[in-house]
């Protein structure tokens, strides 16, 4: 009997690589703090899960073969890239980027990449244990 990984992981392996997509994003706000008229960028998390959810659902793997699939690139789908809206006033060099609020964002960000990889790494131990028994 084979084992389909999509059905056994769920969509736990898309929402890893939304978030390593979006701490590439946080970490560019936070090193491009200083530049002028740089825009802070995000990601919308709901939606991009929600269009991984959908991807998954349809049946299709994680290797994608059109630019305009989920992967684990620095491209993203789907208008789910955005630009934040300031919480301050603006500075007078058109610079949207509050550092504490990305550095926030950011160690939220990789909370929540643990917990999934934690999530997955108890998934894959039950397949090798249930594998195990098979021998």
């Amino acid at each position: 009997m084979a084992i389909s990984f999509d059905k056994a992981l769920g969509v736990h392996p898309h929402a890893m690589l939304i978030r390593s997509q979006r701490a590439e994003i946080l970490a560019s706000n936070i090193a491009n703090a200083d530049t002028p008229g740089y825009k802070a960028k995000d990601i919308d998390f709901a939606q991009a899960f929600k269009a991984a959810k959908s991807s998954q659902q349809r049946g299709n793997t994680m290797v994608r073969t059109n630019e305009n699939h989920l992967n684990g690139g620095t491209k993203m789908t789907g208008g789910v890239e955005l630009f934040r809206n300031p919480n301050q006033a603006d500075t007078g060099d058109g610079n949207s980027v509050d550092v504490q609020v990305e550095r926030n964002l950011y160690v939220q960000n990789s909370l929540e990449y643990q917990a999934s990889l934690q999530f997955l790494s108890g998934k894959f131990k039950g397949l090798n244990k249930a594998l195990g028994s098979q021998g």
